[in-house]
C-alpha cells in the first residue's frame, strides 16, 4: 500500500511546528541513503518528493558517452537513443526511475534512521529560533528528573537543564514539582536539552524583584547592584529616579509583601534591601547594613576602606562566616576591612606613644606625623628627607634631623632586641583567641591566614588550598571562627575579651 506522504508531512510539521521544506528535505536525503545502500554507492542517484503523487522518487543518471569506461555512471550513445530518447546526444545526462519497493528492510531502516534524526535536527533548531532572544527571561516548568547531578525540567514543547553549579545548594526537588529559573544561555550545540537554566544567578534574583515590584518594570527604581551567596543571604542595591518613591519601601511592600514572595520563591533566602548612592563611602558603610558604622576610611590607591564599628557592632559587620562584609564587598566592589573602634583606638595610642619615642620628638610633633599617615619609628627611619618636608612645621633641616633621629633609634631597639612599634608587633597572636590545634593553627599561618578576619572573609576552596588542610581541618576552623563571633563585649580586633 501506498502511503501519501503530503498528508504525513503536513500532520508531522502540524505537532513538531516544523517547516514542511525542512521534512521534505531530511525525507529525500534519507531516501537517498537508503537507496545508496541498496543499489550501491558507485551509482549517480538523486531523490525526489514527488507533491502530486505523495512519493519520494528516486533516479538514477548516467552521462552519454561514445565509449564507456564506468557501466555504472555512464551509457553509450547508441543504448542511449535506443532505451532513452531517440534525438541523445554525446554529453547529455539521462535519468530514470528506479523501483523503490525494492528497497529491503535494512535500507528501509536506515532511512528512517536518518528522518529521525532530520527531524530531531529541525526540531532542535525550531528550539533555538524559538528561545534565542530569550536569555534572562524567567520560565516555569516541571522538574522531570536527575542527571549526574543536573535537573532535566520540562518546558512543555521542549526540555531545558538547571546544572548542579546553577542550582541552590539546600534546594531538592521531586520529579513532577513546579519549578521557575532564569534562561542563562542557549547551547545550539548540546548533545542534550539546549536551554540552559539558572537559580543561583544575581540576575535571577533581579528578575524575580522586576515580577514583584511594578516601580521596577516601570523603570521609576532601578536595580543598581546585587550580590548573592545563593540560599543563604543576599544584598540588593536601589535607586530611585522619583524623589517621591522610596526605593526600599516599593521594594519591601506594604507588611513586607513584595520582599516576601521572593524570599519564599527563593526558599528562604535572606534578602537585604539597601538604597544606593553615588557617595561610595557612604555606600560601603550602607552595604554593611545592619551593622551601624562609626566611619570609613577611604584608600583610593589600594582601592580598599577601612570601615570602623562600635564594638558592640563588630561581630554583626562581619556577619557568620564574615557572610555580611562578603556580600557588601561584592555589592560595592571594594575592598572592606572591619575593625572595632576600641582597636582602632588602642592603635593608634601605641603609635602616638611609639613617634614620640623617637628622640627629639614631642606630642605635637608625633602628633602631626600620626595625622600624616605614619604609625612607628621603622616607617619614619624609612621616609625620605623630602617626604618628611610634607609634615607640616617640617623644614629640611628638621626633617633630616627627625631622620636621623628615627634611624638611629631603630637600630638601638633592633640591636636590644625590643619591638616597640605597632607594625613590628606579630599580628598573628589573633589566630592564637580560637580554639585550635597548633599544629592547625601553623599551617594557617604558613598559608597566609594571619588574621581572624583573614579566615573568616576567606572562600572555603582559598583555605582547603593550604597544605595540610582538608574538611576536616576546615570544619574546625569555621567553628572555631563561629564561636569565637559569638563572643560579646569586645575589647580586641576581633571581639573576643583580651
Amino acid at each position: 500500500m501506498t502511503i501519501d506522504l503530503n498528508a504525513l508531512l503536513n500532520q508531522i510539521g502540524k505537532d513538531k511546528g516544523i517547516n514542511k521544506a525542512i521534512l521534505i528535505e531530511a525525507i529525500e536525503s534519507a531516501m537517498l541513503s537508503a537507496a545508496r545502500k541498496h543499489f550501491g554507492h558507485n551509482l549517480n542517484l538523486e531523490t525526489k518528493f514527488n507533491e502530486d503523487s505523495g512519493e519520494i522518487e528516486v533516479m538514477q543518471f548516467k552521462t552519454v558517452v561514445e565509449r564507456v569506461e564506468d557501466p555504472d555512471t555512464e551509457i553509450s550513445l547508441e543504448d542511449a537513443r535506443r532505451e532513452f530518447d531517440a534525438e541523445a546526444m554525446v554529453g547529455d545526462e539521462l535519468g530514470k526511475k528506479l523501483v523503490t519497493n525494492a528497497l529491503g528492510r535494512i535500507a528501509a531502516q536506515t532511512a528512517k534512521q536518518v528522518i529521525i534524526q532530520k527531524v530531531r535536527d529541525a526540531e532542535r533548531g525550531v528550539i533555538y529560533d524559538e528561545y534565542k532572544n530569550s536569555k534572562g527571561e524567567l520560565i516555569n516548568g516541571i522538574v522531570q528528573r536527575y542527571d549526574r547531578g543536573n535537573l532535566v525540567v520540562n518546558l512543555g514543547r521542549t526540555e531545558a537543564v538547571l546544572p548542579k553549579r546553577e542550582q541552590i545548594s539546600r534546594e531538592r526537588y521531586r520529579q513532577g514539582d513546579r519549578i521557575r529559573g532564569m534562561i542563562l544561555d542557549i547551547d545550539r550545540s548540546a548533545r542534550g536539552p539546549q536551554i540552559i537554566l539558572t537559580r543561583s544567578h544575581p540576575d535571577f534574583l533581579k528578575k524575580l524583584f522586576e515580577l514583584e515590584v511594578p516601580e521596577i518594570a516601570e523603570k521609576v527604581i532601578e536595580i543598581k547592584a546585587v550580590a548573592r551567596e545563593p540560599g543563604e543571604r543576599a544584598k540588593i542595591a536601589v535607586r530611585s529616579n522619583d524623589s517621591s518613591v522610596d526605593p526600599v519601601g516599593a521594594c519591601v511592600g506594604i507588611k513586607g509583601s513584595r520582599v516576601q514572595a521572593v524570599v519564599q520563591e527563593l526558599r528562604g533566602e535572606r534578602i537585604d534591601i539597601i538604597t544606593w548612592t553615588p557617595d561610595e563611602p557612604s555606600f560601603v558603610a550602607l552595604a554593611l547594613s545592619p551593622a551601624e558604622v562609626t566611619r570609613v576610611v577611604l584608600d583610593e590607591e589600594n582601592h580598599a576602606m577601612e570601615v570602623i564599628v562600635g564594638d558592640d557592632q563588630l561581630s554583626l559587620a562581619i556577619g557568620r562566616r564574615g557572610q555580611n562584609v562578603k556580600l557588601a564587598s561584592k555589592l560595592t566592589g571594594w575592598k572592606i576591612d572591619v575593625r572595632s573602634v576600641s582597636v582602632v583606638e588602642e592603635e593608634a595610642k601605641r603609635a602616638r606613644a611609639a613617634l614620640e619615642a623617637i628622640p627629639g620628638v614631642n606630642f605635637t610633633q608625633a602628633e602631626l606625623l600620626f595625622q600624616e599617615g605614619y604609625r612607628s619609628a621603622q616607617e619614619v627611619a624609612d621616609a625620605t628627607v623630602e617626604e618628611l618636608v610634607e609634615v607640616e612645621s617640617y623644614t629640611p633641616e628638621l626633617a633630616s634631623e627627625l631622620l636621623q633621629n628615627a634611624r638611629a633609634h631603630v637600630e638601638k631597639l633592633q640591636a636590644d632586641g625590643v619591638l616597640t612599634d605597632t607594625e613590628q608587633e606579630p599580628i598573628l597572636t589573633d589566630l592564637f583567641k580560637l580554639t585550635l590545634t597548633e599544629d592547625l593553627r601553623e599551617k594557617l599561618i604558613k598559608g597566609g591566614f594571619a588574621t581572624i578576619q583573614s579566615l573568616v572573609v576567606a572562600e572555603p576552596e582559598a583555605i582547603l588550598a593550604v597544605e595540610g588542610i582538608g574538611e576536616a581541618e576546615l570544619a574546625a576552623v569555621r567553628d572555631a571562627t563561629d564561636n569565637f563571633l559569638r563572643v560579646s563585649p569586645p575589647r580586641d580586633r576581633f571581639g573576643a575579651p583580651r
